[in-house]
């Protein structure tokens, strides 16, 4: 099992109807908005890298209303 986070910035004012969309995206267990440098945390549990990266790179950064993503990978 691969855990990762998805870190997303969105166009201003669109935070939250990003965070929604991106809760339906698969693989997403969890989804936040924050304050500070991003906008968006997604917490992303897949089976493989590969779905991982097709999460973010794939479904994520399509949205509407996303300007910028960073995938972080959990070691542990």
């Amino acid at each position: 099992m691969v855990h990762a986070f998805v870190m997303v910035k969105t166009a201003a004012g669109k935070s939250e109807a990003v965070v929604d969309q991106v809760r339906d995206v698969t693989n997403v267990s969890e989804a936040h908005i924050v304050a500070g440098e991003f906008d968006v945390i997604a917490e992303v549990d897949a089976e493989e890298v590969y779905d991982v990266l097709q999460a973010s790179s794939s479904s994520i950064q399509a949205l509407e209303g996303v300007a910028d993503t960073k995938t972080y990978i959990s070691l542990e």
